[in-house]
């Protein structure tokens, strides 16, 4: 089985301005096997706190730029390095989350049990949204949500449960992609992200935010309990690409315009899968 996924880019106003495309990570399901970029000269940069590299793209003109990933069937598995932890503002778990979430853990009967009980005790701070105002902005640390639900999105939810798994001892990754719903044949809007956790030699994956947009709190470990595909672009936040003078960015997902300062600014895109029978 081959996935192919088309992001094709709108032009900036801007035609100096260049471009910042992730390019593929592997999983235990897919490969990336090519990658490609059509409307532009392509170079390659480095993410120096998780060794990722990205392309980075310089636009031939006012056209259309288009983006192009092949992934196959069967991986090796999810980069070792998305599991290390790296303390930045986006992972550091503030000391009263910390607490809570050691005696979650402690209270279980062993390390799988204590990771499900992590992943249910964050689906319960949480009701699905995209609120202009995130629960940790402006904090330098990843706040404890005492109680009630607050509003958060799948980066949102996912910031919370790694730093609550990371905090409890359990080695996690934040892993960011696209997610192709099953009833939109083949388009999706904007990225998804998800966690995959790797404990005594096994790995799970959870993506709470899909539980909750099918309105359920029961999360079971595994992908796409909402039908549908994905495929997997980057790992890990509080990124830094020292030669764009950007500094512990929260992730990379989407393509995104490099502003003079070191900003990034969202592009405009259209996002396709194609998939084909090998056999």
């Amino acid at each position: 089985m081959l996935t192919r996924v088309t992001v094709t880019v709108a032009p900036h106003d801007n035609n100096a301005l260049k471009l910042l495309v992730p390019t593929g990570v592997p999983t235990p399901h897919q490969v990336p096997v090519s990658f490609d970029v059509r409307g532009g000269a392509m170079s390659l940069t480095g993410e120096s706190t998780t060794g990722q590299m990205a392309a980075l793209v310089v636009p031939d003109g006012r056209e259309p730029l288009e983006i192009a990933y092949l992934y196959r069937e069967g991986g090796p598995g999810y980069p070792d390095a998305a599991f290390a932890p790296r303390e930045n503002r986006f992972t550091r778990a503030a000391q009263d989350l910390v607490y809570d979430a050691i005696n979650i853990a402690d209270a279980q009967s062993g390390g799988h049990a204590a990771i499900q009980a992590l992943v249910n005790a964050a689906a319960e701070k949480f009701r699905y949204a995209h609120p202009e105002v995130k629960f940790n902005d402006g904090s330098e640390e990843v706040p404890y949500l005492s109680c009630g639900l607050t509003e958060g999105s799948c980066v949102d939810i996912n910031t919370y449960l790694i730093a609550s798994l990371r905090a409890a001892g359990f080695e996690a990754g934040y892993i960011t992609g696209y997610f192709f719903p099953e009833e939109k044949n083949g388009c999706c809007e904007d990225m998804h992200c998800w966690v995959v956790t790797r404990h005594e030699g096994t790995v799970l994956e959870w993506d709470i935010a899909h539980h909750l947009k099918m309105g359920t709190r029961e999360i079971c470990c595994g992908l796409n309990p909402k039908p549908g595909s994905r495929v997997a672009v980057a790992h890990s936040m509080g990124l830094t690409f020292p030669e764009l003078d950007i500094a512990c960015e929260k992730l990379m997902a989407e393509p995104v315009w490099v502003l003079p300062d070191g900003k990034l600014e969202e592009a405009d895109l259209v996002i396709r899968q194609t998939v084909e029978d090998l056999t």
